[in-house]
């Protein structure tokens, strides 16, 4: 009787070539996005006489937009034939524009996002509600705290009593 729970030498299958071949090429994919967006970036940003850049690719508008269009075409007709959706062509797309410098809307820097504009925000609204709570009862620890977030507004954060708090 033949024991089924006898360790074999495996044999090289199919399911091992494509496993090795997966983990050899993880993370090499935000390479080939780079390479095709640096590619990108010498085909088509606009730079003037001097060299000075005027316009990365994916800013440019009408005319000098054209060969990007055709090079985008290019690039969806290719993801396509290979079988992906044009939900995925759009998110590869989007990363070779971020690999060119492009920033999204949610991850551009705003003046609300310096940890001085959040604090001075913040400071706003703890003052405003002390300022605006009529009764003491309860809220000792606001109210005695009240003239030294004052003073951290105005001396540190340069705030205006009386134009920025309500």
């Amino acid at each position: 009787m033949e024991n089924l729970n006898t360790v074999t030498t495996p044999v090289i299958s199919n399911l091992d070539i494509a496993r090795n071949n997966l983990v050899a090429e993880i993370g090499s994919i935000g390479e080939v996005i780079q390479g095709y967006a640096n590619e990108m970036n010498i085909a088509f940003d606009l730079y003037g006489a001097n060299g000075e850049l005027i316009s990365k690719w994916y800013e440019l508008k009408g005319k000098d937009k054209k060969g990007v269009k055709f090079e985008r075409d290019n690039f969806k007709t290719a993801m396509l034939t290979h079988g992906y959706e044009t939900p995925t062509v759009d998110v590869y797309w989007q990363r070779v524009k971020e690999a060119s410098g492009y920033q999204t809307a949610g991850n551009r820097a705003t003046a609300e996002s310096t940890l001085d504009s959040k604090t001075l925000k913040d400071l706003k609204t703890m003052l405003n509600r002390i300022l605006n709570d009529e009764s003491e009862e309860g809220n000792e620890m606001s109210q005695n705290a009240k003239n030294d977030l004052m003073y951290v507004f105005t001396q540190y954060f340069g705030g205006d009593v009386e134009k920025d708090l309500k």
